[in-house]
């Protein structure tokens, strides 16, 4: 307590937070629901709700069933739980795994409610809400909602998931409110984050002193910043801000394997970011909110460090290196990979950034992630994603490209429904993202101003000036850059629509009169009850080069990559249709730039010359999008 007590008053004295306004932030969230998916992205969520993200349930029932948060909640007596996997390279120990499972079933089950809503899949729907009520239940008469029995909650000097499970849990609850405005969901939720401020009680406890061993699950915890952010945007109460900004600091004050976000070592010119992906682009999040809740000079300078040190690990393609451990490494096409929880995690902190900030640059790197990175680790053919993958990706049997890690048996790279040799955490993450995604694509400034942030077909539904309206975003993009902005109202409204033009577009086609302004095109007129706006963004090829000199082509918003035919090999069967699937390759060619490409577009390919490094001789080749490959050459 001494500790913490005398980093507070350095940090009053600093300003950190006396004397300093909140930010006010840019724009406002809309409520879960407004936005709803429409074209290829609807087809793919209902493929994924009939595949991987609706079954995970039936595929490793023993996590999912784990009655963690009632009959099964942990005490001081329990062992760690047999979940499963290979345990090779884990840092933990044992102690960790006895909270997994609620990390593994509460993001599944944050991502199937998401899902089930957004589609409005009755079948599904019913589910979720017997599992609503089942869990609601678990809530003891003091608001407790969590994983751990009375002789432990609360009591910890090490390794434990406490706030982790209830981040994990509340957040898919919030949605399940925001959705349904469910009295029932809303005041379990107040009376269990109440519980927690009382029972971690604000500057006078220390809920990240958790020894000098590694607690992955302590340092994930810190996300429960998500919970407090949005509820603070639902009641305006700003203790849960506070709250918030109080983790932040507890946690840069306390000793962590998980340190790349501690204020410390980001106002340090010499670090380098050294710890697990998924923790340091989710921990992007809590500095975030501390340094608007505060408005702390130090704070926002540190944001501005940690984005740049994040673009360092990521690769053109929106994959930060999360396989597992950073390591003081920069990003490389071949040699660092990226895990699917790392792409989500990272997606919505950009996300998070753009709605206080408004920065119009992020949601390029948002829709990069989800584009490129994200649809480049699911496979193509069938209901499964990689955990770890590259850019180049010239073989998926396990390890990264054939590469061979003394003493352990990478089993990371390959493409699974589950990964439970692993860890069942990518899957559920798989399914969130989605949902995600399509929160970020539309903000509201102020009262009569709506912002098409990041793009895609969709639908939204909200109201302006109290009048309501549905806009139908029609569009194949990213496969095709053809906008249509369908208006329904209920009569005539003057609004204010803002469409991002996004960093690539090269000229705009559209009859419609607008304004630019900050990475905008801005129109603003009378809409009629029945109405549109109709747009083109014209896109060229453009080669890029990362911080290696490799050369990548992209279209749009689109990477593409040469693809290497492959023989599929299938492992473990979970379920009919739902296998551990590697590919070795059938082509070992490796391709290198040349300055007379001669790339050009057409039909959804990129057509173009590169030399082949083996015959030394110029070739003509095709490149596809990265997102319908397999194995691939990526960076040239």
């Amino acid at each position: 307590m001494k500790k913490f007590l005398s980093i507070y008053l350095i940090l009053l004295s600093t300003n950190m937070i006396a004397q300093n306004s909140p930010i006010p932030e840019r724009y406002q969230r809309l409520p879960f629901g407004s936005i709803k998916p429409s074209g290829w992205l609807k087809a793919q969520m209902e493929n994924d709700l009939a595949g991987f993200v609706g079954n995970l349930d039936r595929l490793v029932p023993d996590l999912i069933n784990d009655p963690i948060y009632g009959s099964g909640r942990l005490q001081k007596h329990s062992k760690a739980k047999d979940l499963g996997n290979l345990k090779e390279g884990d840092a933990a120990g044992d102690e960790q795994y006895k909270w997994w499972n609620s990390e593994t079933q509460s993001n599944w089950w944050d991502g199937y409610i998401r899902n089930a809503l957004l589609l409005n899949d009755q079948q599904a729907i019913d589910k979720v809400k017997v599992y609503i009520n089942q869990i609601l239940a678990t809530q003891d008469e003091d608001g407790y909602l969590g994983i751990y029995d009375t002789d432990l909650r609360y009591k910890f000097s090490s390794e434990n998931g406490e706030l982790w499970s209830k981040a994990t849990l509340y957040r898919g609850l919030l949605a399940y409110y925001e959705y349904t405005n469910d009295t029932t969901v809303w005041n379990a939720l107040i009376r269990a984050i109440d519980n927690v401020m009382l029972n971690y009680p604000i500057y006078q406890s220390q809920p990240f002193d958790a020894g000098k061993e590694f607690s992955g699950g302590v340092a994930h915890g810190l996300t429960f910043t998500d919970v407090l952010d949005r509820m603070y945007h639902l009641t305006g109460d700003r203790k849960y801000l506070d709250y918030a900004a109080f983790l932040y600091m507890n946690y840069s004050d306390n000793f962590s394997w998980e340190k790349d976000a501690q204020l410390q070592n980001i106002l340090d010119p010499n670090f380098k970011f050294q710890s697990h992906g998924a923790h340091t682009y989710e921990h992007m999040r809590p500095l975030i909110v501390a340094a608007y809740t505060t408005g702390n000079p130090e704070l926002q300078k540190a944001v501005e460090i940690y984005r740049q040190r994040v673009k360092n690990c990521t690769t053109m393609t929106g994959g930060a290196i999360g396989d597992e451990w950073i390591g003081g490494r920069w990003a490389d096409a071949t040699s660092t990979g990226y895990e699917y929880c790392s792409l989500h995690e990272l997606m919505d902190s950009y996300a998070l950034l753009f709605q206080k900030g408004g920065d119009s640059h992020i949601p390029d790197a948002i829709e990069n992630i989800f584009y490129n990175a994200a649809q480049g680790s699911r496979n193509p053919e069938h209901s499964c994603i990689a955990y770890l993958k590259t850019d180049n990706s010239y073989e998926m049997m396990g390890s990264k490209n054939g590469e061979i890690e003394p003493g352990r048996n990478q089993t990371r790279y390959k493409y699974s429904a589950a990964h439970q040799d692993v860890a069942a955490c990518c899957v559920p993450n798989a399914g969130r993202i989605t949902p995600y995604f399509l929160q970020s694509s539309w903000l509201k400034e102020g009262e009569s101003t709506l912002i098409a942030a990041v793009l895609g077909p969709n639908v939204l539904q909200t109201s302006i000036q109290n009048t309501q309206l549905k806009i139908d975003v029609i569009t194949e993009y990213p496969y095709q850059n053809h906008f249509v902005f369908k208006m329904e109202s209920e009569g005539p409204i003057s609004f204010q629509l803002k469409i991002r033009k996004p960093e690539w577009v090269k000229s705009v086609s559209t009859k419609e009169k607008y304004n630019t302004e900050d990475g905008f095109l801005v129109f603003e007129r009378a809409f009629s009850k029945n109405d549109q706006i109709e747009l083109d963004f014209d896109a060229e090829v453009i080669v890029t080069e990362d911080i290696n000199q490799e050369k990548y082509f992209s279209y749009g918003a689109m990477v593409f990559a040469r693809p290497i035919e492959a023989t599929e090999h299938k492992g473990r069967i979970y379920a009919a249709g739902f296998e551990d699937l590697t590919y070795s390759p059938l082509d070992s060619n490796r391709y290198e730039f040349i300055q007379n490409h001669n790339a050009r577009y057409h039909k959804g390919k990129i057509k173009l010359n590169l030399r082949n490094k083996s015959t030394q001789k110029i070739e003509k080749l095709e490149l596809i999008p990265l997102g319908k490959t397999i194995l691939r050459q990526t960076s040239f």
